[in-house]
């Protein structure tokens, strides 16, 4: 076992811990662990002592930053850290420091990715009554959002216990974010790149309702979700343009019934909607780095999603004998809101994931 975790970093992003964290990393070092990063996320001089005790022990670095950046950023400086310190080593797994993770699991899941070569996930059982509620709850709904939006079935979203083999460390750096968010992020772009992960069941541990915990519910679930609401926001504005246009063109300039123009105004006003919506989603919703290609695989999901929104519209207008104009467009919307959750996935799996395709590129090129 201590072959193992000894090529392998424990990083501890802290804010304001408690007196837990000294033991934590005391017996990380007694179960072998040759190295432990921990981030002191300006918490202050209250909490210098601890730090500083911290500090005395040989096998520990701690970072500082002076004022509170969050739990990502803190993240993150450890990670480059490692990255700029440690070309030998396997791997690095991060931990909370309000001794959420036991020592054995954090262990169980450096040997798991040392096994298999994957991130590996350290899951939670959320069924106990011992969970608190909102953690319950968040976590339920985070799980459903994923398989929904993203495809990817998490049991537990919202976990600290990572490990993360050493060729995927600067695919975690790349994910956005400074606090909270920044976890969720890094699950997505796991996706986006083709990453391998797996879960490994830990240990469910919550102490005093987890009144320790720093989360912010309002404030921090908005930063999670923030792309998820940006993409239905942009959606929703989207969509309000190409119903608009579509019921305006119907209501002035289509015979009563006529299906011919249903389909014509529906690839009329969609065509609108998706550049409307492509330039909206390019620059505020999935970010990175775009080019001319972007375009291309925007226009072939684009293009086939318009025709499936224009032939079903017509179809099940033609069907309900639907002859109004505002009948028409509650047909259309209801066939466009089911073809929404398809297109969000295809849109930040393939179409803005410019460096899956410079992935692939490079790949190309070495082998040429």
């Amino acid at each position: 076992m201590d072959s193992v975790v000894s090529g392998v970093s424990v990083v501890i992003p802290a804010y304001m811990p408690d007196q837990k964290l000294c033991p934590l990393v005391k017996e990380l070092i007694d179960a072998g662990f040759e190295d432990v990063i921990v981030v002191d996320d300006g918490g202050g001089d209250e909490f210098a002592e601890i730090f500083d005790k911290l500090k005395a022990e040989p096998k520990c670095t701690v970072l500082t930053h002076r004022v509170n950046r969050g739990k990502g950023a803190a993240l993150k400086t450890a990670l480059v850290y490692y990255a700029d310190t440690h070309p030998n080593s396997s791997g690095v797994v991060t931990a909370d420091a309000d001794g959420q993770h036991t020592v054995k699991d954090i262990v169980s899941c450096s040997e798991q990715m040392a096994e298999s070569g994957k991130v590996i996930l350290g899951s939670r059982d959320f069924s106990g009554e011992e969970v608190p509620s909102r953690s319950k709850f968040g976590n339920r709904v985070t799980s459903f959002v994923f398989r929904l939006f993203f495809g990817m079935k998490i049991t537990d979203t919202q976990t600290g216990l990572r490990a993360f083999p050493r060729q995927y460390v600067m695919t975690a750096l790349e994910a956005a974010g400074d606090r909270y968010e920044y976890e969720t992020n890094v699950l997505v772009l796991l996706k986006k790149r083709d990453v391998p992960y797996e879960e490994l069941k830990i240990e469910t541990v919550y102490h005093d309702d987890n009144k320790g915990s720093h989360f912010r519910p309002i404030r921090d679930s908005i930063r999670i979700y923030s792309t998820l609401l940006k993409y239905v926001g942009n959606s929703l504005a989207s969509s309000l343009i190409d119903n608009l246009i579509f019921y305006i063109l119907l209501h002035f300039f289509a015979p009563s019934g006529s299906k011919l123009f249903v389909f014509l105004f529906c690839i009329i006003s969609r065509t609108i909607a998706a550049t409307v919506n492509y330039i909206i989603n390019k620059k505020t919703v999935f970010g990175g780095e775009h080019n001319k290609y972007t375009v291309l695989r925007y226009a072939a999901v684009a293009v086939p999603m318009m025709l499936m929104s224009a032939s079903f519209t017509t179809w099940v207008s033609k069907i309900l004998e639907a002859k109004l104009p505002i009948a028409n467009t509650l047909i259309k919307v209801v066939i466009d809101t089911t073809l929404f959750f398809i297109t969000f996935r295809v849109q930040n799996q393939w179409v803005f994931n410019s460096g899956k395709f410079k992935k692939k590129a490079d790949e190309t090129e070495e082998n040429k």
